[in-house]
């Protein structure tokens, strides 16, 4: 017993015998300027608390706050409804970008050169009102069904947008993916197909699983952009709300649940990549 004592005594000494000694840290002119932003964010943050706290108007609540949430509700879903089919979409896009075909390949970009380099208030702008001015040909073809509804194009256009970024996201993703991935998968005698997608694919979504976040994250607020084309999202119902109260309260409750939407997603993304990296932690 005393052996096992003495040799646990000796391996907590070598141990700390070998640890570094710690960094003494100094009171930089880098540090200082970063804890007086960060104490001012604070008193911002605490002081903006307050003042909603002191001029909250139960009677402002209780008229619109069933419409908040309907446009609330209007906002998950249309972001929803856009990440799911710019997924889809994604796929045979990036598949393109990648491909041996030249012709593919230039089409694709084209494809993503547009979408990412236009402002997607202005796409919204050239499918709704862009394909207003083409209703006689759009009811010939039925088509004017669709486009005359400002909930339908907004949904085209947040999914052609979406899908542009998606698409790099995934090329990008699959492409940091070693080539002996495929050579081990080739050696095991699996074809293309079930290595892309039991092999190459896993692991292109753990590289692209941050990105895909920070692109939910900036359509969930620029979403609010589908208030100008008659929409009532979120940001469309505080509008409303604004015109009839002129009270900037509304607004400041507006960023209030932009801010807790992308706080749970943030910590539901986190916890969604702590999940899946598990087994690369040691």
């Amino acid at each position: 017993m005393s052996k096992h004592m003495s040799s646990t005594a000796l391996r907590r000494t070598e141990v700390e015998c070998l640890k570094p000694p710690a960094m003494k840290r100094r009171w930089t002119k880098a540090r200082i300027t970063g804890h007086i932003l960060v104490g001012l964010w604070l008193m911002m943050f605490a002081g903006l608390a307050i003042y909603l706290y002191n001029s909250w108007q139960i009677d402002l609540v209780q008229t619109y706050g069933q419409r908040y949430w309907s446009g609330l509700l209007t906002t998950l879903k249309l972001v929803a409804i856009s990440i799911v089919l710019g997924a889809l979409v994604s796929l045979p896009v990036a598949a393109a970008r990648m491909s041996n075909s030249k012709f593919l390949r230039r089409i694709s970009y084209g494809y993503v050169y547009f979408f990412r380099g236009t402002p997607l208030l202005a796409q919204a702008f050239l499918i709704y009102y862009g394909f207003g001015t083409f209703r006689p040909f759009l009811e010939q073809v039925g088509l004017w069904v669709f486009f005359r509804d400002a909930w339908n194009c907004a949904i085209l256009a947040f999914t052609l947008n979406t899908s542009a970024y998606q698409a790099e996201i995934l090329r990008g993703a699959i492409q940091s993916v070693a080539v002996g991935q495929w050579e081990g998968a080739a050696a095991l005698g699996l074809n293309k197909r079930v290595t892309f997608w039991k092999v190459i694919l896993p692991q292109a979504l753990i590289v692209a699983l941050r990105p895909y976040g920070n692109e939910i994250i900036l359509m969930i607020k620029g979403s609010a952009i589908v208030a100008i084309i008659t929409v009532y999202d979120l940001m469309g119902e505080t509008r409303r709300a604004y015109s009839r109260t002129f009270d900037f309260q509304t607004y400041l409750w507006a960023a209030v649940l932009y801010l807790i939407i992308v706080e749970i997603l943030r910590h539901i993304w986190e916890w969604i990549e702590r999940r899946i990296t598990r087994h690369l932690k040691r």
